[in-house]
């Protein structure tokens, strides 16, 4: 399994590729950060990470791409930027048809360092660890980018496995059943 991580941003939108499968030696195919001018406009901010976004895709082609799901801040100018240049990042692996999941900032360093409340020390050393390089990526994005990688392949047999579970129950409860509609104080829901 190859898979691309995006930790998104619109300064600096971390990527990288890590190949294996759960339970084996994973590796670093590449590692690196698509930056854009803070003085920019917005739009041209955008543009620049989808043609960044669309390197990667084109260099790596990975089978799926991993985002970093984004959490509520304070601040609202960082939520919507990091919002923004992930979205960009989801619709780059859309347009191919390359699968895309969300992974949580505390679910990442829980897989990768067995603690949802790691500091970005501690997941970039695990990432060296994890995939036998010299010296922690840089800058943290970087290493970022790779831990959702990481964290993708290592979760993703479970997830897969869930949601063929819960497409079979699907699956077999809806041919010949009949169900009577639920009411909700006595009116039809």
């Amino acid at each position: 399994m190859r898979v691309l991580g995006v930790d998104p941003g619109l300064t600096r939108c971390g990527v990288g590729v890590v190949e294996g499968v759960a339970g084996r030696p994973l590796t670093m195919i590449g590692v690196g950060v698509v930056r854009t001018p803070a003085d920019a406009e917005l739009g041209d901010r955008l543009v620049a990470i989808e043609r960044g976004m669309e390197r990667w895709l084109d260099e790596h082609s990975p089978g799926y791409v991993a985002v970093e799901r984004v959490f509520a801040q304070h601040n609202v100018r960082t939520v919507m930027g990091t919002a923004q240049a992930s979205a960009v990042a989801m619709l780059c692996a859309a347009r191919r048809g390359i699968p895309v999941a969300l992974h949580t900032p505390s679910e990442v360093k829980a897989a990768v360092t067995g603690s949802g409340r790691a500091d970005k020390a501690q997941v970039g050393a695990m990432v060296t660890r994890l995939l036998r390089l010299d010296a922690p990526p840089k800058p943290a994005d970087a290493a970022d980018a790779l831990a959702l990688a990481i964290c993708h392949i290592w979760r993703a047999p479970a997830q897969n496995r869930l949601q063929q579970a819960v497409a079979a129950h699907r699956t077999q409860a809806a041919p010949g059943t009949s169900r009577t509609p639920r009411t909700l104080k006595g009116r039809t829901a």
